[in-house]
């Protein structure tokens, strides 16, 4: 996959992002980067909802050990079907989330 960037400014959600579910293991690295100056609350959060469906409201839940108020990577070794990034209200600033998902094609 060609890393992925998705962005923040201000408090609100990201557009999600759909992993390829068809590779296999299921890898999808990611950092996290705030651009100079920022002031602002993070969470990376991920969804087993197809967010294709209109008739579903996805369940979005925050990642473990990727919120904060600083640079940070980690990654999803579990399929999910779709990634983004919140900021909390008050903040100054943008969150900048980078995706990379590696693994071979599946059949």
């Amino acid at each position: 996959m060609i890393p992925v960037v998705l962005s923040q400014t201000g408090a609100g959600s990201s557009r999600a992002q759909q992993p390829d579910l068809w590779i296999s293991p299921f890898n999808v690295g990611f950092g996290v980067t705030l651009s100079a100056g920022a002031s602002l609350t993070f969470t990376v959060e991920y969804t087993f909802d197809d967010i294709q469906n209109a008739n579903i409201t996805p369940v979005w839940f925050p990642h473990p050990t990727a919120s904060g108020s600083a640079n940070l990577s980690d990654s999803f070794a579990f399929p999910v079907t779709a990634i983004r990034i919140t900021v909390a209200t008050g903040g100054t600033g943008t969150a900048k989330l980078t995706l990379v998902q590696a693994g071979s094609v599946g059949m």
